[in-house]
Order: C-alpha cells, then sequence, then structure tokens
C-alpha cells in the first residue's frame, strides 16, 4: 500500500517561516478535498487537489467507520527517520470547535506522541502500519501531538488525516 500511495499521491516540498528564515517543511505532503476544502496552517494556505480513486475509497471507509462525513485529506510522507512533525494541534477556524481527525498510517511504525497543554501528561502511541487513530472532542483543544525524529533508522511512512472542513 505504501508503494502505491506513494506513486499515486502528488506530493509537494512546502516551506514555512520560522524564527525568520524559510524552512523546508520536513517531510512531504499533499491535500485532497472537495472543491472549496482549502487549509491554512503556518500561513500556508492548500488548496485541495481531487481525491484519486483510491483515496476516495479509504475516505469512504474511514468516514464509515468513523461515522463521520469527511470533506479532505491532508497526507504526510515521512521519509525516513529524519522527517518529523513538530509539536502542534489541529486547531484551525475551518476546523471547527471540536473537529475530529481520523489519521491512517500505513508503512514503518512510528511513535506518535501526545502531551497535555496543561499538566503536560504525556502518551505514547506505536501506530502500525494500518492503524486508524481518531482524535476528537476536546482532544485538539487540550493536547499536543508530535511525530518527532528518530535516532534509529526507519523506513518510509505514509499517514493521511482526514478532516471536515467547515
Amino acid at each position: 500500500m505504501v508503494k502505491q500511495l506513494f506513486q499515486d499521491i502528488a506530493w509537494r516540498q512546502d516551506n514555512i517561516s520560522m524564527f525568520g528564515k524559510t524552512v523546508d517543511i520536513p517531510r512531504l505532503q499533499a491535500w485532497y478535498g472537495d472543491k472549496n476544502a482549502s487549509y491554512t496552517y503556518s500561513k500556508l494556505t492548500l488548496l485541495p487537489l481531487d481525491w484519486t480513486p483510491l483515496l476516495l475509497r479509504l475516505k469512504q471507509q474511514v468516514s464509515e467507520f468513523c461515522q463521520q462525513d469527511f470533506n479532505a485529506m491532508l497526507a504526510n510522507c515521512y521519509r525516513d527517520h529524519r522527517d518529523s512533525v513538530s509539536w502542534h494541534s489541529d486547531d484551525e477556524p475551518e476546523l471547527g470547535e471540536q473537529p475530529v481527525i481520523a489519521s491512517l498510517s500505513f508503512g514503518c511504525q512510528r511513535m506518535f506522541h501526545l502531551k497535555h497543554k496543561d499538566s503536560r501528561e504525556s502518551v505514547k502511541l506505536p501506530l502500525q502500519s494500518g492503524s486508524l487513530l481518531v482524535m476528537s472532542g476536546d482532544t485538539q483543544k487540550n493536547w499536543q501531538h508530535a511525530l518527532p525524529k528518530s535516532r534509529v533508522e526507519k523506513t518510509m511512512r505514509i499517514n493521511l488525516t482526514f478532516r471536515n472542513i467547515e
């Protein structure tokens, strides 16, 4: 599935501004969705690409399982152990007050980190290929999450995060 997703998705190497410098985001990404499902984070606006047949099928399966109508998806490709995503919450206005984020992973297992914004309680979850992690309710309000770099060599991991843009 990883090979098929890697070939099927129109990956891009975006960059963001951090501390006055422009840097590459340490992973590849792509944004798919319904026509008006644009998404902005870190001053980067992503316009949706049309669903591929494979992505549409996965979206429908995840939507059915979660009992949630998703209209967009952010795909992240972690090429190896050096690719990552830093601490953040998916709390952009277009996601609504209590977004449901369904995260479907394929490829190499990586450790997903969560930490509570107030208590600093932390949780680490090993996300294996084929796993589905659903964040909902006040998760984005109260918690941050990350997929840090690994000191251990890792092969490719692709993560599809389904969302509903309001």
